[in-house]
């Protein structure tokens, strides 16, 4: 056992410190305080947290997850929303057929929607949650502000995903749906008519506002939202971490 686990070691230094290995990994192979940051600092999924945490960072009540729980639910929706791409066509009727195919011909079909939809609703649920759990914590002040601008974009963004999935299925709840929502927006003043104009593509729901809303469903706002997160945990690193409930006073001090 011993002679097989020494084997092992000698087999994994040689293939780090390989001309191969090096040339993808920058860090050397020696175990060392140096090394061991390097291992953070240049890979890009350990980078977004610092290689130092405190630990009072790391409790539940410091944070609720909330954060992590929103990043799940956006994982699950892109990986449930690349499945069903391969069997949904942007078109009339072929929408809706493609739907009634989901929920009675294709194999878990139904399943893979309904994963869809639900993580949808927890992403709101979570991004709504996450901003309320900062506003409450006062973690959007100085130098937090920017990032706090950033969040409430994020939000935007994930209430415009789930809005504009909303038509994708393309039968009555959809249609009226979009109807009201867009007849809503036009009523803004200024912007209004021609926000609406942009979103369908014309004067009314057709095949021109079913095809936008795909396109910014699938590839703009997705897009957006990676880019905008990616900022968004950038900054919160920059910025010290995690920030929690306020510390409470010392005793010789008075909380303003």
């Amino acid at each position: 056992m011993n002679g097989n686990a020494f084997s092992l070691s000698q087999l994994g230094t040689l293939i780090r410190g390989s001309a191969v290995y090096r040339s993808i990994v920058r860090h050397g192979a020696a175990d060392t305080n140096r090394n061991r940051s390097l291992v953070i600092f240049e890979n890009l999924f350990l980078h977004v947290h610092p290689v130092k945490v405190r630990e009072k960072t790391l409790k539940f009540s410091h944070t609720y997850w909330l954060g992590g729980i929103t990043v799940s639910a956006m994982v699950v929706l892109i990986a449930t929303g690349i499945l069903l791409m391969f069997y949904y066509h942007p078109s009339v009727p072929q929408a809706y057929r493609d739907m009634k195919e989901l929920k009675f011909v294709v194999d878990n079909g139904v399943f893979y929607r309904n994963l869809h939809r639900w993580a949808a609703h927890l992403m709101v649920l979570g991004a709504m949650l996450h901003m309320a759990r900062v506003f409450y914590h006062r973690a959007y002040r100085p130098p937090r502000q920017f990032n706090w601008v950033i969040g409430v974009v994020l939000l935007l963004v994930t209430l415009l995903l789930s809005y504009t999935g909303y038509l994708l299925p393309w039968d009555q709840l959809a249609f009226w749906g979009v109807s009201v929502g867009t007849n809503m927006a036009k009523e803004a003043p200024i912007l209004g008519p021609p926000i609406r104009f942009l979103l369908l593509g014309g004067n009314i729901v057709s095949e021109n506002a079913l095809l936008r809303f795909y396109v910014l469903h699938c590839v703009l706002l997705p897009a957006s939202l990676i880019g905008l997160l990616g900022v968004h945990i950038w900054r919160v690193r920059k910025d010290g971490g995690v920030q929690g409930p306020p510390e409470p006073p010392a005793d010789d001090e008075v909380e303003p």
